[in-house]
């Protein structure tokens, strides 16, 4: 993948792309505002959300222990992972041990991180996406570009050409009514639910205290992956964890007005271990690590793993709007891929030290996000370690070098003020510089810079007196105004 600069430029000069963005995330946008409206005790709510996840992050072996110890009571297995590799491989194996070369997926994000799909296709093993959007995704060779709405980047035509290119029992007929298109979705996938063996889940959130898992959904497909198959895979990132039944309550109300605009999900599915003659008959928890450890050591990056996957905050921010998902280079877009990612994976590359600058910092993410995540300060906090980590270019060392140099003395600075203030009648039109020279038009390139003003505040100081000219004359006027 390109930097995002680079991915986010070619996505802007797509009109179409623009358009769908822009028609879904506003209503997206609407419709949680309303729902959001509707409880007075919001603020309350959000506050709690925030304080379970820290608490859980500050315990986390702790919790994780007990988590191990009531899936393994219930009659689960539990595998630890470290990374990517490792997670995909167990997955592969308990697949393989199984005799099945098919398997049926709930919606995850987890697995999408690690690319799951695409390992499993290298072992022989074909995985089939059962909720809508990530059939969309699949079937067209696509990414997701949404964590809620997978393919907020596709229209209704879109949809119907992919489905008849690609799906081989769609209608022959098939038109773009969404009607249409859901049925023949429904009938393709109803005969992978009922010749699945296996299934892959992700998980929104784990019950310590009991050892229960949850995964809410929308459409139906999750409760069909969640208990006709034998066999069960389900693949969580470590932080998913809430105490107890209790502080799940609180969650279950911030997810889907956050997400989905509902007061609740239409399918809220749990399951604890196995029970004879109900669900998958051998169930397998896969513990993900993958960076989180690093991610959690960090006092100011750590905030990012208090995220409930809700995709408020790409709704409301002005940047993946017109830039869309795929310019992310991750499986998580928008601001809190722009912070977790890089986190996760380390800032070594350029996607990844790009991603910290996919913000205007306007802070709309921060108020959206229902646990409180402060994502401009984790992207402030990231740009550091990013020029930290990175090589510093020529320019910069020796803008930076001049710079100090004329702070340094203030007869320098007065003089490089007034060279300044002299410059704004060339480099600025319209009280605004839109192209600068030479290396300098890196900056103007995605951003105006301010004129500079026709008089330093140096200069006004010592003209006016520290203002006391200014106001002897405001007085003056006045007198003679009363006379």
């Amino acid at each position: 993948m390109p930097s995002f600069p680079d991915a986010a430029r070619r996505a802007v000069a797509d009109p179409r792309l623009r358009a769908n963005l822009a028609h879904a995330t506003t209503t997206i946008r609407a419709r949680r505002a309303d729902a959001v409206a509707e409880l007075d005790d919001w603020p309350a709510l959000r506050e709690a959300g925030k304080q379970i996840k820290d608490h859980v992050l500050a315990n986390l072996g702790h919790y994780l222990r007990v988590l191990e110890e009531k899936v393994a009571d219930a009659g689960g297995t539990v595998h630890w992972a470290r990374d990517a590799a490792e997670a995909n491989r167990i997955v592969a194996d308990l697949v393989k041990a199984t005799g099945e070369t098919e398997v049926v997926k709930v919606k995850s994000m987890a697995t999408q991180e690690i690319g799951l799909n695409e390992f499993l296709a290298g072992e022989g093993i074909a995985a089939y996406e059962t909720d809508l959007a990530e059939l969309i995704v699949q079937l067209g060779d696509d990414r997701p570009s949404h964590i809620l709405v997978p393919a907020i980047h596709r229209n209704r035509s879109d949809i119907r050409d992919i489905f008849l290119r690609a799906m081989d029992d769609a209608p022959a007929g098939l038109t773009d009514s969404p009607a249409a298109l859901a049925e023949a979705a429904r009938r393709h996938l109803r005969a992978k639910f009922l010749s699945a063996r296996v299934a892959v889940s992700g998980v929104n959130f784990a019950v310590a205290d009991t050892g229960t898992l949850v995964v809410l959904e929308s459409e139906g497909n999750g409760r069909m992956c969640l208990t006709l198959p034998e066999t069960l895979i389900s693949v969580m990132g470590v932080e998913k964890i809430v105490p107890s039944w209790r502080d799940l309550e609180v969650f279950l109300q911030l997810l889907p007005r956050s997400s989905t605009a509902e007061r609740m999900n239409p399918y809220t599915s749990a399951w604890t271990g196995v029970h004879p003659g109900d669900g998958p008959r051998d169930f397998h928890l896969v513990l993900l690590d993958n960076g989180r450890t690093a991610t959690l050591a960090d006092e100011v990056g750590r905030q990012a793993l208090r995220c409930i996957r809700c995709s408020a905050c790409l709704n409301v921010c002005p940047v993946y709007r017109r830039a869309g998902g795929h310019a992310y280079g991750s499986p998580y877009p928008g601001p809190i891929g722009a912070i977790l990612s890089p986190q996760i994976r380390g800032i070594g590359s350029d996607v990844d030290a790009s991603l910290p600058y996919a913000s205007s910092l306007c802070g709309a993410c921060f108020d959206a996000c229902p646990v409180a995540i402060d994502i401009p300060e984790v992207l402030v906090h990231l740009r550091a370690r990013a020029v930290e980590k990175g090589p510093r270019h020529p320019i910069e060392r020796v803008a930076m070098a001049a710079a100090g140099w004329t702070l340094r003395s203030p007869t320098r600075l007065a003089l490089a003020q007034r060279g300044a203030s002299a410059s704004r009648r060339v480099v600025a039109r319209g009280g605004r510089i839109r192209r600068l020279p030479g290396p300098l038009s890196a900056w103007t390139e995605t951003r105006d810079a301010p004129a500079p003003p026709p008089e330093s505040f140096r200069a006004w100081w010592a003209r006016t007196d520290g203002g006391r000219a200014e106001r002897d004359g405001a007085e003056r006027d006045r007198a003679e105004g009363e006379r």
